[in-house]
């Protein structure tokens, strides 16, 4: 049986899922990297996150999810607010719609506040699922950050996501 309790899943920001605004995809300031962003329009953007794990039919095996970090930079002036939100979805049956629950987590110290999570600054956001769960093979996990520019003009960009879990077979 294989346990190990330090597996970690790189997301690419190109698997990231944006809706209203204008974003772009484009080089990072680090040669070699690529970011997404959106302009500076005031506007309120949704960008949702797939957390794509390792799942299984079998209780107690599979992904066991702890955190996830959230890798993004926020430039020319702070937006107005950035808040997350961590769902567990459940596939519907045949015919049936799929069910989403919201889980509770915890932002790190240093983004448990609106304020430090707006800031003009390079952030990694690590959100801890306060019951860290097993993905089961009809579930998946999906964040949802919402980016409020409202009458700001800052620029919000992302560069990755990663998922901090433990595999069982």
């Amino acid at each position: 049986m294989v346990h190990d309790s330090h597996m970690a899943f790189y997301i690419p920001c190109s698997l990231f899922h944006y809706a209203t605004g204008t974003w772009t995809m484009t080089n990072g300031f680090v040669a070699g990297t690529i970011i997404i962003k959106v302009n500076d329009a005031d506007q309120t953007s949704i960008v949702t996150i797939p957390i794509m794990l390792p799942s299984n039919s079998v209780a107690l095996k599979g992904s066991y999810i702890r955190t996830i970090e959230i890798d993004y930079e926020i430039v020319d002036a702070p937006l107005t607010s950035v808040t997350a939100a961590v769902n567990k979805v459940t596939r519907g049956a045949d015919g049936a719609d799929a069910v989403v629950a919201a889980q509770t987590f915890t932002y790190d110290s240093g983004h448990d506040t609106a304020e430090e999570r707006v800031e003009q600054d390079t952030h990694k956001m690590v959100l801890t699922l306060d019951t860290p769960i097993w993905i089961d093979n009809d579930e998946y996990l999906l964040v949802a950050l919402t980016c409020d520019q409202a009458g700001d003009n800052g620029v919000i960009q992302f560069f990755s996501a990663t998922a901090n879990y433990t595999e069982r077979l």
